[in-house]
């Protein structure tokens, strides 16, 4: 079965992230990036596509606006069930970003 996965922090964490000093920011960001590379690595199998996410357009009736989510990431992975998908990602990376979440679900190929 195939699996949507998105990896996601309030934006607003984000923004006190950035104030961080720039120094602090990237060591920390280098040993983020060393253990998400290894997670990756490890899980290359049931992954079948991953890459960030830029900022959003909301539409709606009323027009197209610059838009904020908690989205960084996504990926596709296959497992037998959610259960086996959610359980995959227990000791992710991700958790190390205060605030951070991931959510999986099922991807349903009869829409439409």
């Amino acid at each position: 079965m195939k699996f949507f996965v998105t990896y996601q922090m309030p934006h607003a964490g984000l923004d006190e992230w950035m104030k961080l000093p720039e120094e602090d920011r990237k060591v920390q960001e280098k040993q983020m990036e060393s253990d998400w590379n290894a997670w990756m690595e490890a899980h290359a199998s049931q992954i079948t596509e991953s890459a960030g996410v830029g900022k959003p357009k909301r539409i709606t009736a009323k027009g197209v606006e610059d838009a904020r989510n908690d989205i960084m990431m996504y990926s596709f992975i296959e497992a037998a069930s959610l259960e086996e998908a959610a359980a995959l990602f227990k000791d992710h990376p991700h958790f190390g970003i205060p605030g951070g979440w991931i959510e999986v679900m099922s991807v349903n190929k009869n829409i439409g």
